[in-house]
């Protein structure tokens, strides 16, 4: 059975929202060689319509063997709305995901993954679909956006590892008990 893998950049003072425009300084050459390890061992990506939106735009066109692999994997769209997808080999999957999730997880060895902690990645996480939580801490603090935490259903964690990045981000790992 597949693993789901939620991995998500946020802020030391907890938002995630945007990361693009903040963190850019701490996707250095040591994140991307994690980023790049991380989606080896995954088989498919999955992400909600923003997500999609944001990452075609951004990446539609690959540039070195991180947004390579990225571009070729097979990626999944959870939206009722999207009518079309255009990114390379992305599935538009409407209607409920926690289904259609539980029938990807059974499909295929690799990991599933998931970027951003969004109201997609917590309905998973919610519905016991989320086998680790990924959280990058960067060494900045917005004052403001979109915070990572939105009230839901209680989930105890256990920690897995915590790496200290040499420019002072921390990568937290927890999987749900």
């Amino acid at each position: 059975m597949r693993k789901l893998v939620v991995s998500s950049l946020v802020t030391a003072d907890g938002i995630h929202g945007d990361p693009q425009v903040w963190a850019g300084e701490y996707s250095d050459e040591e994140a991307a060689t994690e980023w790049l390890a991380a989606l080896r061992k995954s088989d498919a990506f999955l992400m909600g319509r923003n997500t999609y939106e944001l990452f075609a735009q951004m990446w539609g066109t690959p540039q070195g063997p991180y947004l390579e692999r990225l571009y070729e994997m097979p990626k999944y769209v959870f939206s009722s709305t999207l009518a079309a997808a255009d990114w390379n080999n992305t599935k538009i999957v409407s209607g409920d995901p926690v289904p259609a999730v539980r029938e990807l997880k059974e499909q295929g060895d690799g990991d599933l993954m998931v970027y951003s902690y969004s109201q997609f990645s917590q309905t998973l996480l919610e519905h016991g679909l989320v086998d680790e939580l990924r959280f990058t801490v960067n060494p900045v603090m917005l004052g403001s956006g979109t915070p990572l935490f939105r009230p839901g259903t209680r989930t105890n964690l256990r920690l897995q590892s915590v790496t200290q990045r040499g420019n002072g981000a921390i990568a937290v790992t927890y999987v749900p008990v």
